[in-house]
């Protein structure tokens, strides 16, 4: 359990997956709470600051109080997709510039699931932007990052 793969998910999707030792349910639980983002945040940017409902759903609007460069600001995103099927779980926001971040629970056996986290950067309003300033390549390794810590809190 717990070794991050690279997914393919056509272009401008970074996108990476592990095998988490805990049901859809608990993990899905902890992505649809918008309070508890932070605890799961590999890349440091995230706070604690966030105002919203306290579970996700289609449509439902949330903000986050971030931290990059030290530099304190927040974003408000909206939930474009929300899946909550018996053992195949999805949620996915979209930020106001356009790229949006997703999340994908499928229960493989009882208790284990593969989740997969992905940054989806093609529907960006200036993706190009996002590639100069290597935004792609510093999501790649906060999402390993938080999927290892994910499987290291269900080890």
């Amino acid at each position: 359990m717990g070794s991050i793969r690279k997914i393919d998910m056509g272009s401008r999707v970074v996108a990476r997956q592990t095998d988490v030792n805990a049901s859809a349910d608990a993990l899905f639980a902890i992505v649809s709470d918008p309070r508890r983002h932070g605890e799961l945040d590999g890349s440091g940017t995230v706070k604690d600051t966030v105002k919203g409902p306290e579970r996700l759903e289609q449509g439902a609007r949330f903000s986050v109080g971030m931290k990059q460069y030290g530099v304190p600001y927040r974003i408000t995103s909206t939930v474009t997709d929300f899946r909550d099927d018996h053992g195949s779980k999805v949620i996915e926001w979209q930020h106001p510039l356009g790229h949006s971040w997703r999340w994908e629970f499928e229960e493989t056996q009882p208790g284990v699931t593969t989740v997969t986290e992905a940054f989806r950067y093609d529907t960006a309003k200036s993706p190009k932007a996002l590639e100069l300033f290597k935004v792609p390549q510093q999501n790649a390794k906060g999402i390993s990052s938080t999927l290892e810590q994910l499987a290291l809190k269900y080890s």
